[in-house]
């Protein structure tokens, strides 16, 4: 039987890969079980695994740009560590990246070929985790993904779920675009392409189509059952904050078909699939 090793397995997507790898062999470790910059504990963790997977993640985007030095353990060297120990181990390895490691400035979907060009700290220790995990780890699977909301933890539906008990109308930025995305339909992803011994490489994975964080709080709004007028319409300027966020973070998803596997479903179907489910309840 397959053996599997999820680091990070605390979090919300972590949460979701070990749901979605249910039956399974599953060690599921979280930040107290395993320092991943603790090089010895890593090999000790992933020694005896057939596959691991980096959910870790150093995510805090505004602390990053005052300590970079903390996301960088994390997002790139411990990212490494885990790709070196699992290439040791001739293990199969999945890192989980993020639309940061891109610029911001595009008008299409940015493809898995993109150059890197992040705009701030935390998406620079992403773009550095990637080159270590490429480097330590030929084989690898690097999955890049964005705005993230499910069952386990905050997340951007559940605030606005809040807000809308608790004020009239809720503000929200319309001019940063990007792909609402459930982290159900994203651990699914990882292990369909885990399943399907799918070449190694890069991936996008992002629910499809766009939106803005305008057009995602009124899509929360209608699924709710309450009035998407009360979300205003307001821009980035009305919410300065220390990291630079990307205007355009689409995510193009060519490589999924290339390799005959189907990318993951259009955002606004995820949204009504998780609100069934439940992943949005507060």
């Amino acid at each position: 039987m397959t053996r599997y090793l999820i680091a990070g397995a605390h979090g919300m997507l972590g949460h979701d890969l070990q749901e979605a790898l249910a039956g399974r062999d599953v060690r599921a470790l979280g930040r107290a079980e395993l320092d991943i910059t603790d090089a010895d504990a890593v090999s000790r963790a992933v020694a005896g695994a057939d596959v691991v997977i980096n959910a870790a993640a150093y995510t805090a985007v505004d602390a990053a740009e005052s300590d970079e030095e903390s996301a960088y353990a994390i997002n790139a060297t411990g990212a490494g560590l885990l790709a070196s120990a699992a290439a040791e181990a001739d293990a199969r390895f999945v890192q989980v990246s993020t639309d940061y490691v891109f610029h911001g400035d595009a008008s299409s979907p940015y493809p898995e070929d993109a150059p890197l060009d992040p705009l701030g700290a935390y998406g620079r220790t992403k773009a550095a985790g990637e080159r270590l995990v490429r480097s330590a780890h030929p084989g690898a699977h690097i999955v890049r993904t964005a705005w993230l909301y499910g069952r386990h933890g905050a997340s951007f539906p559940r605030t606005m779920l809040r807000l809308a008990a608790e004020r009239e109308t809720v503000s929200v930025v319309t001019d940063q675009l990007g792909q609402p995305t459930w982290t159900g339909d994203l651990a699914a992803a990882i292990v369909s392409l885990l399943d399907a011994d799918a070449p190694a490489g890069t991936y996008h994975g992002t629910n499809g189509g766009e939106a803005s964080w305008f057009g995602f709080a009124r899509a929360v709004f209608e699924i709710a059952g309450l009035d998407p007028e009360r979300v205003q319409p307001t821009d980035s300027a009305s919410f300065v904050r220390p990291a630079p966020r990307p205007g355009y973070s689409v995510l193009g998803h060519d490589a999924w078909t290339r390799v005959g596997l189907t990318p993951p479903r259009a955002w606004r179907d995820a949204l009504a699939a998780a609100w069934e489910s439940g992943a949005l309840a507060g």
